[in-house]
């Protein structure tokens, strides 16, 4: 698979972390997929931590929906939000401004991220 070429170090990445058994997770799928509509410079990806035990690993997500905003440096945000679209709009536009500061480094969030990065189509 070829590495992702983000378009800047500025590129939101939107990753929510969910089960294919859990019925908010699937409840929350079409609000996910609306806000890709709304953030066009977003890179979003629906993660099934059972599916794709592989990519996530070490990572345990005990609560869904868990979500992951960083950019291709830094992680922004990572926790369990409520499954509401203007939660996850706000949160969204929040880590949009250069002003939001990064998560503290964690080798295994840190391999997360790279692993969602480099799954990404490049960028155009």
């Amino acid at each position: 698979m070829p590495t992702a070429r983000p378009s800047s170090d500025t590129t939101l990445l939107v990753a929510c972390l969910c089960a294919n058994w859990c019925g908010t997770c699937r409840d929350y799928q079409p609000l996910f997929g609306t806000l890709q509509a709304q953030f066009p410079d977003v890179q979003f990806q629906w993660v099934d931590v059972e599916d794709e035990a592989d990519l996530v690993d070490p990572i345990e997500v005990e609560n869904f929906p868990t979500i992951l905003i960083a950019t291709p440096r830094q992680a922004l945000f990572f926790g369990t939000v409520t499954p509401h679209l203007q939660t996850l709009q706000r949160l969204i536009e929040s880590h949009r401004t250069d002003s939001t500061r990064p998560l503290p480094a964690s080798p295994d969030l840190d391999g997360l991220l790279h692993r969602l990065w480099q799954r990404m189509p490049s960028a155009q």
